[in-house]
């Protein structure tokens, strides 16, 4: 017999675990991740020699190689495996303390990887070329990376590659000041802004819009958010803007704008309810994920605001050029010169005054960039700390075209979602880290991996997870997973032939529900997935006892069925359901049935028969047994869920 002192401790322990639990679990609602996975079962890492401060990615898709840079060192990566193929040292000044070098940029440019740095607060910059033959790594010091890489690691910078261009965005001063967006290095002239286009940048994203028809009107887009020239009480501080120059570009001529981008327009990029006038203004990451028709490309903005929510609002880029070519100048109120100021042509050096003046005086447009996919709202609002966005489009089994948003919170986590018209569903929560937040992230659109960078280590995320879904036809396509369909051969990775929808469960049939062409162990892994929880327990009257069901998805609804008796709702407590006996009576005893029932499946999760104990027999004394020592663990942890339960 367990002493009572004991008993009380465990059953103390068990109440103050349970609290714990109960603070940090999600709660069952279509507004949280379907599923949650722990990124413990991420094969694919790599753990740094040190914790970094900073890290930057590069990847090169064509050849499936992963460039890292952190503190003195770039890693060159095999995208499949992990394997470090390469390290290149990249310390020129000092072996510690404040004069490491932190690598900021890393491109390819031209003929070799280029690879900037703070290098001790001179920023330098290097091209390296990788092993050839018996030939080793080799290392060749190119010039000042002043305007490239910031002075310190914290400090702004942007960095773009446009066949064999450089355009970069850094300070050019040490206490981060003269921060603009420039074509530094390449075949074309050495172009910058001019200083009173914008105020206290800070530069997000830019990208190369491609017109495979009109190469010659082709444009590089800039986004940033800067202060408010708007003062007032009731304006906001900082404005989101989208800004474009020509690719063409050379600048202007010996007279008047030597060097100096002439198409530069800028326009506020507005995410937010325009009705109410309620504006996310705080630009964080931005991913456009082009399309054959430049026109069709979209532009995926990811937003914060003061009152502590993010939101995802979607641009096309036709939509962005049309307020470019077609909405007044701000503050103009002359005739629009020929040709209209932003006007890309061959020989920039040969533009009018008159358009140049404008550009000048007037770079900022007067329309506001709404979205018009989503005009009255933005597409995606959350309560999450979300600090970095990429989008895949995926080629589902039925046949359709989804996008997938991948997006990172500032807890080391990702969310996988997807884009359902004007609605999001988001498939699963990863958690990766529980140190530190995602430093850079970076999306293999042709492997299907999403890399992840944080202080400690990286992570190669595989996106499609069907191993997660792979207890019947229904749970895959209840997942709603694109990357995943269901076939003769369990939850797999998309087969064109599998079957999946979005919408309804229908598609699943009795026959094509269990995998008939498994190999043995395959066969054993899916029957053991399948498999009902199920248990028999004796337990005496008068003393709580809890059941408990599994939670596998986040958007059933799970009751509990008391066969011949009631039925009644769950209480979540961790990943479980529970059904919670306070006392047990007569009428308790009896076979207890959990259900889930999502998107109209109902599945059997788990099956429970509580039984009376056996009447002991009168003439051996010795047989009685305590009341404790019946599933005396179970009954402890009863105790323990029921004094929970009523103390919330």
């Amino acid at each position: 017999m367990m002493p009572l002192i004991d008993l009380s401790i465990v059953l103390l322990l068990n109440f103050h675990l349970t609290r714990v639990i109960l603070t940090d679990i999600p709660n069952l609602g279509q507004d949280k991740p379907r599923r949650f996975l722990n990124g413990d079962t991420i094969p694919i890492q790599l753990q740094h020699p040190a914790d970094q401060n900073f890290t930057v990615l590069f990847l090169q898709e064509t050849k499936d190689v992963l460039y890292l840079g952190g503190t003195d060192f770039v890693l060159k990566i095999d995208v499949d495996s992990n394997y470090v193929m390469e390290t290149f040292q990249l310390n020129k000044s000092a072996n510690e303390g404040p004069c490491r070098n932190v690598i900021t940029v890393i491109q390819e440019f031209q003929d070799s990887l280029f690879v900037c740095g703070t290098n001790g607060y001179k920023p330098q910059c290097w091209k390296l070329y990788s092993q050839v033959g018996n030939r080793s790594s080799e290392i060749v010091e190119s010039y000042d990376g002043t305007g490239i890489s910031p002075y310190v690691y914290t400090q702004n910078r942007l960095s773009l590659t446009v066949e064999g261009d450089l355009y970069a965005a850094a300070p050019l001063e040490y206490d981060g000041s003269s921060l603009q967006f420039r074509r530094k290095a390449g075949s074309r002239t050495n172009v910058w802004m001019y200083d009173n286009w914008v105020s206290e940048p800070t530069f997000v994203a830019a990208s190369w819009v491609r017109r495979k028809e009109d190469r010659d009107n082709e444009k590089i887009y800039i986004f940033f958010r800067e202060k408010n020239s708007d003062s007032s009480p009731e304006a906001d501080p900082w404005v989101t803007r989208v800004a474009r120059v020509c690719k063409v570009d050379e600048g202007g001529s010996k007279r008047f704008f030597q060097n100096t981008w002439t198409s530069f327009l800028k326009a506020r990029l507005v995410c937010g309810y325009p009705k109410e006038s309620l504006y996310f203004n705080h630009l964080l990451d931005v991913y456009v994920l082009h399309a054959d028709n430049w026109r069709d490309s979209r532009v995926y903005a990811l937003f914060t605001s003061s009152w502590n929510s993010t939101a995802v609002c979607v641009y096309s880029m036709a939509d962005i050029d049309d307020v470019f070519e077609k909405s007044n100048f701000k503050g103009y109120e002359g005739d629009i010169p020929v040709p209209r100021p932003g006007t890309c042509v061959k020989n920039s050096r040969g533009l009018p005054y008159a358009t140049l003046n404008v550009v000048k005086d007037h770079s900022e447009m007067s329309k506001w960039l709404h979205s018009s996919i989503h005009p009255l709202a933005p597409f995606y609002v959350s309560s999450y700390n979300y600090t970095k966005l990429a989008v895949d489009r995926v080629r589902a089994a039925d046949q359709h075209t989804y996008n997938v948003l991948l997006l990172a919170t500032d807890t080391g986590k990702i969310h996988k979602c997807l884009e359902l018209g004007s609605d999001t569903f988001i498939i699963s929560e990863t958690h990766l880290s529980n140190h530190s937040s995602v430093q850079s992230m970076i999306l293999s659109s042709k492997k299907k991996k999403l890399i992840v960078s944080f202080a400690e280590e990286v992570f190669i995320l595989d996106l499609p997870q069907c191993h997660h879904y792979n207890s019947s036809c229904a749970e895959c396509v209840l997942s709603r997973d694109p990357y995943c369909a269901w076939n003769q051969n369990g939850c797999t990775s998309t087969i064109m032939g599998g079957n999946q929808n979005k919408q309804t469960t229908g598609v699943c049939t009795a026959a094509f529900d269990e995998p008939n062409t498994l190999d043995e162990n395959r066969q054993e892994t899916v029957r053991a997935t399948q498999a009902v929880s199920r248990a028999a327990h004796v337990v005496p009257l008068g003393v709580p006892f809890y059941l408990s069901c599994p939670i596998d998805s986040y958007h059933a609804t799970y009751v509990w069925k008391h066969v011949g008796g009631d039925t009644s709702s769950c209480q979540q407590m961790g990943s479980q359901c529970l059904h919670l006996i306070p006392a047990l009576k007569s009428s308790s005893y009896g076979r207890y049935q959990c259900f889930s029932q999502e998107r109209g499946h109902t599945r059997l999760v788990a099956e429970y028969l509580l039984t009376m104990p056996p009447a002991p027999d009168p003439r051996n004394h010795s047989e009685r047994i305590p009341v404790w020592r019946v599933d005396w663990v179970v009954l402890i942890s009863a105790t323990a869920v029921v004094v929970a339960w009523l103390g919330d």
